[in-house]
């Protein structure tokens, strides 16, 4: 059996009849009941002192009494309930539960002992000194009605949550495709329910997103890989029959078929892979990880991404408009983000796959491509004022293995605003590279996940936060976080974008600011340890976004005015705000997405390369770390 009829065996439509009054009346009398796509198992913070999630396993969930027989079955075990709530305050419980949910482990009054017993336990405690429970930090005004217009913005397929919307803006009545659950979109909110406790939404996402890979996909007669990811999906309610006397839910998947372009989003599948992880490492839910299909629908999003073509570059190669910048925008080619995002899919599922025959091959492939991955972003995409001034002494049409100016790149290329523009310290990652171009703007989202992902090596990921601290006027200024630094103008504007109405200068994904990016700029922050820095974003964007309505983004050179078409109440500027400040207020938590360097990808050499090269991928890299 193949990839695609596994997955396909793997799961049944989703299908809810909404009957009407005629057949709810004939349901009565002995109709069946549908048999849920996937079944319910018992999460892990079911108990009776509220939800309980494993992300810091205490120890006494290896207690002697936790443990099954070998021939059990596998189940959802949290561990044994503590016979004393006090115990969460006294640190036997892990601090993400302490904080987060504090209402759940009263302060009982214990039993009254006898004399002997009371003398003897007054004795003990006089011994003892308890540790108060961390102040809880009581939630602001702004992400109170966050979170109402987060949970607002949630839709149900089955009866069950599986996503949010991307905006609820009830002054629109153009919806367009706001009314859609994206898989990018919806990585914030995720975040968000995820690191609250509220794990059932993300498990219901990740299972009916992957439902929807199987599906049939045609434009136009033509039909991509198995393994590509929608870029969304709605909700339809359509008729059983051609009388109308009964209904059923349907997912309703966009794979870019309707999308602007018709552009395959290519970043669907990578951003799944990371809310996977994410979900299994805050939840311990290994149960749904070692499933067929989603094992399954890992290897068909790896082995898409990884099939064999005519590149010379371990980067991929993706056309314009096939991540959150999805319309023209001149990043076809090897745009920063796509690679940032690439690399960290390939670090998660290195952790996820399981290990067999099947697999051993898909492995192997994904290690020789961190390697190589890694190496070339670092050594090809790194810019700073030592690197731009070997380019503009760079000698053209260099014919050998030894090259200096191995992508034949002009010096007349780099612009006139880079050259007064870039600090003495510091650097950031090139936006694309392509033979003879180098696209020298500065994209946010690509460079702070590459921090994230550890694509870049520790100096390189410092040099990144300090540009922006330097250039804070520029790529924050009254909101955070320019999309890209700087906007194309005149006639660049015109020829690269088709002259955009929506992407004029310094507007929408023209060098417009997006809210959205605070919590990638938080997560890394957190994981460098500059969190003040972050701290300093989110106390800009707490000032503006309530009052503005939480708009999608905003326009101008310094953030200052509300985007010309942005949506209000947009979710993932809601989720955004919320995952940052939960971040902050919990650093730990940024384990869950972040990857820490790799020296042992940096041991392994799959190019075989000659005498007659100067180096090899793997030293030169090691020579970049630390």
């Amino acid at each position: 059996m193949g990839l695609a009829a596994a997955a396909a065996a793997a799961v049944r439509p989703c299908r809810r009849r909404l009957l009407s009054s005629a057949s709810a009346a004939a349901s009565k009398t002995g109709a069946g009941t549908a048999t849920p796509l996937f079944p319910r198992l018992p999460h892990p913070h079911h108990q009776p002192y509220g939800r309980r999630l494993p992300f810091l396993v205490s120890a006494a969930s290896q207690s002697p009494a936790s443990q099954t027989s070998p021939d059990a079955p596998p189940t959802h075990t949290p561990g044994p309930v503590p016979s004393d709530p006090r115990a969460a305050v006294s640190g036997n419980l892990p601090f993400f539960d302490r904080v987060l949910f504090p209402d759940s482990f009263p302060i009982e009054t214990p039993p009254a002992k006898e004399d002997g017993d009371a003398l003897a336990s007054a004795a003990a405690q006089a011994d003892e000194t308890v540790a108060p429970a961390p102040p809880v930090r009581e939630e602001t005004e702004t992400e109170r009605e966050a979170w109402r217009l987060l949970r607002r913005a949630v839709v149900s397929y089955c009866g069950e949550p599986v996503g949010t919307v991307a905006a609820e803006d009830p002054e629109c009545t153009e919806t367009l495709n706001y009314d859609q659950v994206f898989i990018r979109d919806f990585v914030p909110s995720a975040l968000a329910f995820l690191m609250r406790g509220e794990t059932e939404i993300v498990r219901n996402f990740l299972l009916h997103t992957l439902q929807l890979q199987s599906w049939e996909k045609t434009v136009d007669c033509y039909s991509p890989g198995q393994g590509l990811m929608p870029a969304s999906f709605k909700i339809r309610t359509v008729p059983l029959d051609e009388n109308n006397e009964g209904f059923e839910e349907v997912l309703d998947p966009d794979f870019g078929e309707a999308a602007i372009g018709r552009v395959a989003p290519v970043d669907s599948g990578l951003w799944w892979i990371i809310l996977l992880r994410a979900y299994c490492k805050i939840t311990g839910d290994n149960d749904l990880l070692e499933r067929v299909n989603v094992q399954t629908g890992i290897q068909l999003i790896l082995s898409l991404c990884l099939s064999d073509g005519f590149d010379m570059f371990p980067t991929l190669l993706v056309t314009d408009g096939s991540c959150m910048i999805d319309r023209r925008m001149g990043i076809h080619g090897h745009p920063l983000e796509i690679q940032a995002l690439f690399y960290s899919a390939l670090r998660c599922s290195r952790e996820m796959l399981v290990v067999n025959d099947g697999s051993k091959n898909l492995i192997r492939a994904v290690n020789n491509r961190l390697s190589a991955l890694s190496f070339h972003i670092r050594e090809y995409y790194w810019v700073d004022m030592k690197k731009i001034n070997e380019i503009y002494r760079y000698k053209t049409e260099e014919y050998s293995h030894d090259a200096t100016n191995k992508f034949n790149i002009y010096p007349e290329q780099i612009p006139s605003w880079l050259v007064d523009w870039i600090p003495e310290k510091g650097g950031y990652l090139i936006g694309n590279l392509q033979p003879a171009h180098m696209d020298f703007r500065f994209f946010s989202l690509g460079n702070l996940w590459a921090i994230a992902s550890s694509l870049t090596t520790p100096r390189q990921a410092e040099g990144i936060l300090s540009l922006i601290e330097e250039k804070w006027d520029d790529l924050v200024a009254n909101m955070p976080l320019k999309i890209c630094y700087p906007a194309m103008e005149d006639d660049e504007w015109r020829i690269i974008t088709g002259s955009d109405p929506k992407n004029t200068p310094w507007s929408y994904h023209n060098g417009g600011s997006w809210p959205t990016l605070l919590w990638q700029f938080t997560l890394a922050c957190i994981k460098m340890g500059r969190p003040e820095l972050a701290r300093r974003a989110v106390a800009l964007a707490e000032e503006r976004l309530s009052d503005d309505k939480w708009p999608e983004y905003y326009d101008t050179r310094s953030g200052r005015f509300i985007g010309k078409q942005s949506r209000s109440y947009q979710t993932w500027t809601i989720a955004g705000f919320l995952t940052s400040k939960m971040l902050l207020e919990n650093p730990e938590l940024a384990s869950i997405l972040t990857c820490d360097e790799d020296l042992e990808l940096l041991e392994g050499c799959a190019c075989c390369l000659s005498k007659k090269r100067a180096r090899c991928s793997r030293r030169a890299a090691k020579s970049h770390t630390g």
